[in-house]
């Protein structure tokens, strides 16, 4: 019976060769065990023992039901019999299943994994390239241009990836989180991701967690990752989406309820009966936008529709395994959560959040009536589809019934309308089942399977800068001048389908659920709501390849980093503590109110230099707005006492040996998993950065740079400190986890006064800090 299947499975295999792909299909019936992670990597296989193993062993510890984001993450302590786990207090040590990073972020990971002088990576890892490919023309022409002007990263990126054992896929793939739900995530899995938006992947039940690239290059290393214990926030699922409401809506709502700052230290689990009327892609879309309430993670437990989806991107096996283990893939019963949120979907509207953040939320037959009130712009210049967040199949196909019902009477998109395909395989299968062409009817654009104006790389040529006007997109973030770098756009997020009702309207003030149009005959009438297959009838068109596999042996690859290239640069070290205390630091600038790693280190027409850490560092806080002045990129040299843009403040105290403090706000670093927003300031001398919060990413990169993030002890001693004043922070080389520091504050007249600061370092984390940095620790520890 075994050589049986082996001889089926085997012509399944040929058949699938034969196609423009290869898959793995794993002998399941004859090895259970042996299944592998992905088509990509055939001999790395799911250990569900292993994960089965520690969920035992911390439960007899704990003695009480785990909730699902429990299971999966003490599934992959290192030490589950000794580990201490309490929620938000502890910090664990984990061992991932595997790291994917985005072309922006992979450059200076893997530029940190070259720097640490090991020879290959530890566990499964992947580069995608989707951040550099600017929206001008459309898909062909865009990609063409990119790969042009990008060889020499790209290039970088997959000889780098060739020698170290990377997987490499090129430009065009698709988007990082829609390869990964295509092929590497499953449930049970723990996966980071250099991108703050890795969450997607819960979608699949995994603990998929946004990182910055030192913690990458950790697990890249095979050194436990650290994590502080996430605290459990559940979700509450009831009742059943229906008509217009979107699985984005779900999010949508949560985020108006958390705030950007309300996940923060926490893991959104997504239960209840309501889950069930979600499609996979769905889930993910709500799990993507997780990052927007700073939550660690989100996740949904395995379920028939996870097991659909994966069987119908070629994973059938996978999904069988899962059914075996699924006990491990569910919350306990009677499992408790630190706070509960119910929402019942039957009673869900349709939301519009925004301008300016993600949690504005507003249900859509009002979002009209508050722009009046609050002077919105109500005509929509663009409407914008796709993302990481909303590029699924069903995304493509809700947004393409509506606009059939348009043209069915003569209407096409009043706004201009872009489409976005998540991946090649979306795109081959939306072109071959006539999605595209309909979008393309109603007046639509189909942009490169590429992040595109998500991440402001879209040359907008309809307006000028300074104009206002307002945009709608189906994106997962609306920060000021986050999408085409004008801060007068009022970016709106919502559903795909919702985007495309509004396009067509072309103003904000229309209701799909309730206003009618006109069509061209003069007669009026009403959009019917969406319906749309969430899978496609046939099987997936895979498209293009465009996957590179890391060779078996890749030592003698060579991986070119010029000179004087203005791109790339090697790095150096950072300096070790002294062992004193940092006395008289000036500051730098004190930041009034939202301050993203977008206003820290800016993206759009800088992502060309992620690579070069000098070049990139001239946008050092240039979006950050100066308490002294209400100005951006506009700060007093305590030195000459003039005014002058922020970054050549940064370098001309560095030049003088000065060290340098940056005052925040709250939730200071919030938005992207931005390692540069951390390498940045430490590059251009900068030691501390005091604010009343973090968000979790930032604060984490900040430590792994040698830098120190505190919080003031009470958030009102942020008005203590002016930026004439100079700080010292003491009590250095006492430094230890749950020890509050010092801090002195010396007004320009003499006076003096002493506030505590906060911190959340522990053992490991103080040692970064006084190598100078993780990756100096690493050194250090390997030399030993």
């Amino acid at each position: 019976l075994c050589q049986f299947t082996l001889l089926i499975l085997s012509s399944f295999q040929h058949a699938l060769n034969s196609g423009v792909r290869r898959y793995h299909v794993a002998p399941v019936l004859c090895q259970r065990a042996k299944v592998a992670m992905s088509h990509f990597e055939p001999n790395e296989y799911i250990n569900y023992e292993k994960l089965e193993k520690n969920i035992n062993i911390v439960r007899k510890r704990l003695d009480r039901p785990l909730t699902l984001s429990e299971k999966i993450v003490y599934g992959h302590l290192d030490d589950p019999a000794k580990q201490e786990i309490e929620r938000g207090k502890t910090y664990l040590r984990l061992r991932p299943d595997r790291v994917a990073m985005q072309d922006a972020t992979a450059q200076m990971a893997m530029l940190q994994f070259i720097s640490s002088g090991l020879p290959k990576v530890a566990v499964p890892s992947t580069i995608h390239c989707d951040h550099l490919i600017e929206a001008q023309s459309g898909g062909e022409k865009d990609l063409r241009r990119a790969k042009d002007i990008n060889q020499e990263v790209y290039n970088f990126l997959a000889t780098a990836g060739a020698k170290y054992g990377v997987g490499f896929w090129k430009p065009g793939s698709g988007i990082i989180h829609q390869i990964i739900l295509e092929n590497y995530s499953y449930p049970g899995v723990m996966l980071i991701g250099t991108d703050s938006h890795t969450p997607n992947g819960g979608g699949l039940g995994g603990v998929c967690i946004g990182v910055g690239g030192a913690d990458a290059v950790d697990v890249m290393a095979g050194i436990p990752w650290e994590l502080k214990c996430p605290k459990v926030i559940g979700v509450k699922l009831t009742g059943k989406l229906s008509g217009w409401s979107s699985p984005k809506d779900v999010i949508l709502k949560v985020a108006g309820i958390l705030t950007v700052k309300g996940g923060t230290g926490a893991i959104i689990e997504y239960h209840g009966p309501g889950v069930d009327s979600i499609s996979c892609t769905g889930m993910a879309t709500i799990c993507n936008m997780g990052a927007e309430i700073g939550a660690t993670t989100s996740i949904f437990p395995y379920n028939a529709r996870m097991k659909k989806y994966l069987s119908k991107t070629g994973r059938a096996e996978i999904a069988a395994l899962a059914d075996e283990f699924q006990q491990h893939l569910v919350p306990d019963s009677g499992c408790q959560y630190d706070q509960v949120i119910e929402i019942n979907l039957s009673e869900l509207k349709p939301h519009i959040n925004g301008p300016f953040t993600p949690d504005l939320a507003h249900p859509v037959s009002d979002i009209g009536a508050v722009a009046e009130k609050e002077g919105w712009p109500i005509d929509i210049r663009v409407g914008l589809i796709g993302s990481c967040t909303n590029s699924s199949y069903e995304d493509m196909g809700r947004s393409a019934a509506v606009a059939k019902q348009a043209l069915a009477h003569g209407l096409k998109c009043k706004s201009k309308f872009t489409i976005t395909p998540g991946s090649e395989q979306i795109r081959a299968t939306i072109e071959r089942d006539g999605y595209a062409q309909v979008l393309r009817d109603v007046g639509g654009l189909v942009l490169a399977n590429a992040c595109g104006p998500c991440i402001g790389q879209w040359d907008r040529k309809d307006i000028k800068k300074g104009e206002k006007n307002t945009i709608v997109t189906s994106y997962n973030r609306n920060f000021t001048g986050r999408n085409d770098a004008n801060p007068e756009t009022h970016a709106f997020v919502t559903s795909p389908e919702i985007v495309t009702a509004l396009s067509i309207a072309g103003t904000l003030k229309f209701n799909p659920e309730t206003d009618y149009l006109t069509g061209a005959d003069g007669k009026k009438f009403k959009l019917e709501a969406p319906d749309a297959d969430e899978l496609p009838k046939l099987e997936f068109d895979p498209g293009q390849d465009t996957y590179q596999y890391p060779p078996k042996d890749g030592s003698g690859q060579h991986v070119d980093v010029s000179p004087t290239s203005q791109r790339l640069q090697l790095l150096e070290p950072f300096d070790k503590w002294d062992g004193k205390d940092l006395e008289d630091m000036l500051i730098l600038i004190k930041v009034k109110g939202k301050c993203t790693t977008d206003h820290i280190s800016a993206a759009g027409p800088w992502l060309k230099f992620r690579g070069h850490l000098d070049n990139i560092s001239n946008n050092l806080l240039i979006g950050a707005i100066n308490v002294e002045n209400g100005k951006a990129n506009s700060v007093r040299n305590a030195l000459t006492q003039e005014f002058g843009p922020v970054p050549d403040t940064a370098r001309y105290y560095k030049k003088m040996g000065v060290k340098w403090a940056v005052i925040g706000d709250e939730n200071y670093g919030e938005g992207s998993s931005r390692e540069h927003a951390a390498l940045e300031p430490r590059h251009l001398g900068g030691r501390v950065i005091i604010t009343k919060s973090f968000a979790r990413i930032h604060e984490t990169n900040l430590k792994k740079q040698g830098l120190l993030p505190l919080t003031f002890a009470d958030p009102a001693d942020y008005n203590k400190i002016h930026p004439v004043d100079k700080l010292s922070i003491v009590g250095l080389a006492d430094f230890a986890p749950g020890k509050p520091l010092k801090c002195i504050i010396k007004h320009p007249n003499g006076s003096q006064e002493t506030i505590m600061l906060n911190h959340t370092f522990n053992e490991s984390q103080i040692e970064w800090f006084q190598a100078g940095s993780a990756l100096n620790r690493m050194k250090e520890l390997q030399q030993k």
